[in-house]
């Protein structure tokens, strides 16, 4: 809380001995009050004394009466305390004081003005760790939608997955395939090229075909995704280790709805001397969507399981 919304103790007793000496009479002491913008209810009778009898109250008494009242009015005051507190801090002319009190008011003035810089200090370092609590509090709540519009994403990507299954259209469903789970990558934060196809010299036509390209840990992988009515054997992967080979330092990822035979396996796992290659089921991506899991960590213990195990195929169902 501002110190001006309320005075403190400290604050109030320097200022009592202050503002009287700032001014050499009782009319000029409530001239810089009504200065300040103090209404006149919380001076007129003040002022009615002063007139009246100018020894029957004192400028110190003046001064506690004024800030008691603007104390006692809470936040309708504020503007008022501010002000005053303002002026008191800014204060330069000391020779509209009396002689014989201009050293003490200096001194009174620098003892505010400590007081002062003190508490806004504090109040800067609460304001700090306020704003910085309300940050935390926003970059969570960003993370938590940030989740669930990640959640909806993967289920919508479920649901797509788990529909090819009732798709008797062989050509329709590898098209469909190749689509959703690009989406996925896409949906897990992992840089993705959508199947491309390479054309030859004029006349060749279509020479080569590539699902998918995806970009993890600065390094570059090869997708191919195949939904075979056998399981994958070495003429698939043979084909895609190719591709594989022939592009320098890239990788390959290849993901089958279909079980992989022990040929087509060997063969993978032969490849691993060459490049790292890493093989992936439908099952494991439908598991993976079921439990919300994280691709990227799946790939990584995939990746792990080829480079140092030199096992092509982890099952990771889990």
């Amino acid at each position: 809380m501002d110190i001006t919304y309320h005075y403190p103790p400290e604050l109030f007793n320097l200022l009592i001995d202050t503002i009287p000496r700032l001014n050499r009479s009782k009319k000029n002491l409530l001239l810089f009050f009504r200065g300040a913008g103090v209404r006149r209810a919380d001076l007129s009778d003040l002022e009615v004394h002063v007139d009246k009898d100018r020894h029957s109250i004192n400028k110190f008494q003046i001064t506690r009466t004024v800030l008691q009242r603007l104390n006692e009015r809470g936040e309708a005051a504020l503007r008022e305390r501010r002000e005053l507190l303002k002026r008191v801090v800014e204060f330069e002319d000391f020779s509209s004081c009396w002689p014989s009190d201009e050293l003490e008011a200096k001194g009174l003035v620098a003892d505010i003005m400590r007081i002062v810089n003190v508490k806004d200090s504090f109040t800067r370092m609460r304001q700090e760790r306020e704003d910085e609590r309300r940050r935390r509090l926003a970059e969570k709540e960003r993370e938590g939608k940030g989740t669930q519009e990640k959640r909806k994403k993967l289920e919508e990507i479920k649901n797509d997955l788990c529909a090819l299954f009732a798709s008797e259209n062989p050509h329709e469903r590898g098209l469909t395939l190749e689509e959703v789970v690009n989406n996925l990558f896409k949906t897990s934060g992992i840089l993705v090229r959508e199947s491309f196809r390479r054309t030859g010299e004029e006349g060749q036509g279509i020479i080569e075909q590539i699902d998918g390209v995806i970009g993890l840990d600065g390094e570059i992988y090869l997708v191919e995704m195949k939904w075979l009515k056998d399981k994958a054997g070495v003429g698939d992967v043979s084909q895609h280790l190719v591709r594989v080979f022939t592009r320098g330092s890239s990788r390959g990822v290849f993901i089958s709805a279909t079980e992989y035979t022990d040929s087509a396996l060997q063969t993978c796992k032969e490849a691993l001397s060459k490049a790292v290659v890493v093989l992936c089921s439908v099952q494991e991506i439908v598991m993976l969507l079921e439990r919300y899991g994280d691709l990227k960590e799946l790939l990584h213990r995939k990746l792990q399981a080829a480079i140092v195990d030199k096992n092509p195929f982890r099952r990771i169902l889990e």
